[in-house]
């Protein structure tokens, strides 16, 4: 249909945000006056998301639900949201409401009046955040820049893209794929708008430390092998201390002979065994990656799902 705008939104244990982001998405599509589908993915939830969901679709005919078997994260919960989407648009949102609605609109125009493949939101301001979450964000996205030349601060999975772009994500078969450096990497035509990060409508982020951590490991790998590369550095850097310190260890040896030397040798060895250990992580996790596409999974299991008004099969 000529138009037609999809609307992705994951969802993990988000049910008490269901009946005021359903309202508020159809509260901002409506008014474009275009034919859309709301499509939202209950991510394994614990609580009772899935069911909000059915009540919401009762008076929400456009709202499609899929229900994963299990937890499978937020990357396959898009990919499930894409497949799909049957809009020649597609607009990708967080469920919590710290994503405006209300910007859809003007993404929307953009995309149609400028030409666009992809429409990206990106922060005004990143609302209230923790000093701790400010300083990673800050110092991933700073690796994630000098190692694959993706500049992605203050971007976020809040974008608008075009069938071309869709076509494009659907036919990719990584396992873990990371949708915002995938998008930023295609190199099509993009627009921006700009928007403030809001709290939370109701309940709390999924995210943990850990996860983010995780999350992190996963999108740096997923388009840099320069990590790799540490394990020569790490190589070079301590033959090269390692020549320093013998250096020390041998003119020590002369002047307080077996004290000092037996210290410095045993820093020597503690400095070589962590580098040979931190180089041997580095290449386990790139393996662990490339064993993880080898075994051809599917990224994600469906339960359940419904197509329409009344949480229908």
């Amino acid at each position: 249909m000529k138009g037609m705008l999809s609307v992705i939104i994951p969802a993990m244990n988000e049910e008490g945000n269901i009946p005021a982001l359903v309202s508020a998405v159809r509260s901002a599509v409506e008014p474009l006056e275009v034919p859309y589908e709301l499509i939202i993915i209950d991510d394994g939830s614990r609580d009772g998301t899935w069911n909000a969901l059915k009540e919401a679709s009762k008076d929400c005919p456009e709202l499609k639900g899929i229900r994963f078997a299990r937890n499978f994260g937020k990357e396959a919960a898009m990919s499930a949201g894409l497949k799909a989407a049957t809009g020649e648009c597609a607009v990708i949102m967080d469920a919590d409401l710290q994503h405006p609605p209300e910007t859809i609109g003007e993404m929307y125009s953009m995309w149609r009046e400028g030409g666009y493949a992809v429409v990206e939101a990106k922060k005004r301001s990143r609302g209230k955040e923790g000093l701790v979450y400010k300083t990673f964000t800050k110092i991933f996205y700073g690796m994630l820049r000098r190692m694959s030349g993706l500049d992605l601060a203050n971007a976020s999975d809040f974008k608008l893209i075009d069938r071309r772009v869709i076509d494009v994500l659907n036919a990719s078969n990584e396992y873990r794929p990371f949708f915002r450096g995938t998008v930023e990497w295609m190199g099509y035509p993009t627009g921006r708008v700009e928007f403030d990060v809001r709290e939370r409508n109701a309940g709390r982020s999924a995210f943990t430390p850990v996860k983010l951590v995780k999350y992190a490991l996963s999108s740096v790998s997923a388009f840099t092998a320069v990590p790799l590369q540490f394990a020569t550095f790490f190589g070079g850097a301590s033959l090269f201390a390692s020549a320093v310190l013998w250096i020390i260890a041998l003119v020590r040896a002369f002047v307080a002979p077996y004290v000092g030397a037996a210290l410095i040798l045993s820093a020597v060895m503690l400095l070589c065994t962590g580098l040979i250990l931190i180089s041997l992580g580095i290449v386990g996790y790139y393996l662990s990656r490339v064993f993880d596409e080898q075994k051809g999974r599917p990224r994600y299991l469906i339960g359940e799902k419904f197509d329409g008004g009344n949480g229908n099969a």
